[in-house]
């Protein structure tokens, strides 16, 4: 028999002690209590929203901490297992302290910023079980518990949306922004039959060969322009629908719009409305945008990636009217829905639509003796091949708290745009810049100095007041601009705000405002 080779005897030691259920269990325990203390802290605001440090200092740090095995591990020969052990634990939370100390604090009232929630913390949990379990889901045979939960929240959310389970279905992404190209990708293939095969050669697009066009929201999210881009259709042949003035797709305009295409020989790839738009969080009229669809025979896409939760309030579900006469819609769970990022639906009325965005064949992936299975097996239908179970989250909250905490979140969060808004709206030094319809509010603070301002100075004082709030922790909110002047955008997703710290959010802008004039 060939001797042993030591240093392979080492190398599976140390491959043993790194996959020691014990030593997870001893690193679990620490983490769950450092992660609850962190959001004790952060719920009750004592610390920073924002850890402001300078990325390159940040970068630096991070690269200090790759050495901390040094203080982790030694040989066995040098330690027992126990001792060993014991100090791995006190590194590891060590690390776990780092990343917490530098991130930015979601969970934090004061933090009214992107449109990223403070998610409901079991869901972590859950998405837990498939980081360590670690089931992809190209193939329903890796992933089976991940592809039946995500199966059923396509179900359970179909039906809300209106539509029939058993003949529409979806898939789940790692963001909208894969969604929406993955919907514009079946759209192209749909409409122009061997795109998929032949690429978008001028005969294959009319029989003039005029290029097709993507008719898009104006104020849509950028992805849609870059799917545009991606898929061939070209970023210059996307055509922005004109708006009303509450900044939704005008139904009559996008009709004049479409008859005047066709009229000069473009195919149609699609129409794009929002559910709602970034900007100001405005909610198109589906129920009319639907209509025009229909009559001009153009496939209807929704991005309701932040606004589809709102199909679970009682109080606000009308602001998707006419969501049910889409082609395809995106939803984030990872906004409204409160889970953590990434998780996003996209839904097809017609579920045989899911199998148009990649014809292709991948023997040594998916069995051809087991047809029936073709549902559930993800990689048929998604850009994505290895694919974590990003429905854990949702289908575990979903089944502890059932639908009515999601209905509560986008109530009580909408309600706090609202409450924003009138206090804005009371204020003699801002000015709120529309009427919110959901959660999204967008305005300028301009204390008596800048009255009598230019618009460009007004602009450049909301982008130096925001860094000076962000930098300092006190708050968190982000930039945006209307009428190309610069201005403030809250997005109330955290739903631990209270109109407590609207009021303090306000105070914030003011002090920060007298250091700035």
């Amino acid at each position: 028999m060939a001797s042993s080779d030591p240093e392979l005897e080492q190398a599976a030691s140390r491959i043993r002690r790194a996959y020691q259920p014990e030593l997870f269990r001893a690193a679990g325990d620490r983490l769950i209590d450092q992660l609850a203390s962190h959001l004790d802290r952060s719920e009750q605001s004592q610390g920073s929203v924002l850890n402001w440090t300078d990325p390159r200092q940040l970068t630096a740090q991070a690269l200090d901490s790759l050495n901390a095995f040094r203080a982790a591990w030694k040989s066995p020969a040098e330690e027992s297992p126990a001792v060993g052990d014991a100090r791995c634990v006190e590194q590891f939370a060590r690390l776990v302290e780092l990343a917490l100390a530098n991130g930015i604090n979601l969970h934090d009232p004061r933090y009214v910023g992107h449109q990223v929630p403070a998610p409901v913390p079991l869901a972590g949990l859950f998405d837990c079980i498939g980081a360590v379990t670690n089931n992809p889901m190209a193939i329903f045979e890796m992933g089976p518990w991940a592809s039946a939960a995500e199966q059923a929240m396509i179900r359970t959310l179909t039906g809300h949306i209106g539509w029939d389970s058993a003949n529409s279905g979806g898939i789940v992404t790692h963001g909208a922004s894969i969604a929406n190209l993955t919907a514009i990708l079946v759209a192209r293939n749909v409409k122009l039959g061997q795109s998929w095969e032949q690429g978008i050669a001028p005969e294959l697009q009319s029989a003039g060969g005029q290029p097709a066009k993507l008719v898009v929201q104006a104020d849509a999210h950028y992805c849609l322009a870059r799917a545009a881009g991606i898929t061939g259709i070209g970023t210059n042949h996307v055509v922005p629908a004109v708006l009303d003035s509450r900044r939704r797709m005008d139904p009559q305009r996008l009709d004049d719009s479409l008859t005047d295409l066709k009229r000069r020989g473009h195919p149609i790839i699609a129409v794009a409305a929002s559910s709602c738009a970034t900007p100001i969080g405005a909610f198109d009229p589906l129920v009319e945008i639907a209509d025009v669809c229909r009559r001009q025979e153009v496939w209807l896409h929704v991005d309701a990636a932040h606004g589809g939760a709102a199909l679970l309030s009682k109080k606000h579900r009308h602001l998707l009217a006419g969501l049910d006469q889409a082609d395809s819609l995106t939803w984030d769970a990872h906004k409204m829905l409160f889970v953590p990022a990434l998780c996003a639906f996209l839904f097809y009325k017609n579920k045989q639509h899911g199998f148009e965005a990649f014809r292709q064949s991948a023997p040594y992936l998916f069995d051809p003796s087991t047809p029936g299975l073709a549902e559930f097996d993800g990689g048929l239908r998604t850009l994505e091949c290895t694919k974590r179970g990003a429905a854990l989250g949702l289908w575990g909250v979903w089944s502890l708290f059932g639908p009515q905490l999601f209905e509560d979140l986008v109530d009580v969060t909408f309600a706090l745009g609202r409450t924003l808004y009138e206090k804005l709206a009371a204020a003699d030094d801002f000015v709120p810049l529309h009427e919110p319809q959901c959660n999204i509010v967008v305005f300028r603070h301009i204390p008596a100095k800048l009255r009598d301002a230019t618009p460009a100075e007004v602009g450049a004082f909301q982008l130096r007041l925001r860094r000076s709030v962000i930098e300092s922790g006190d708050s968190y909110l982000v930039p945006t601009a209307q009428n190309g002047v610069a201005a403030l955008r809250c997005t109330l997703i955290n739903p631990l705000t209270t109109a407590d710290h609207l009021d303090n959010l306000l105070a914030t802008l003011r002090h920060h405002g007298e250091r700035l004039t």
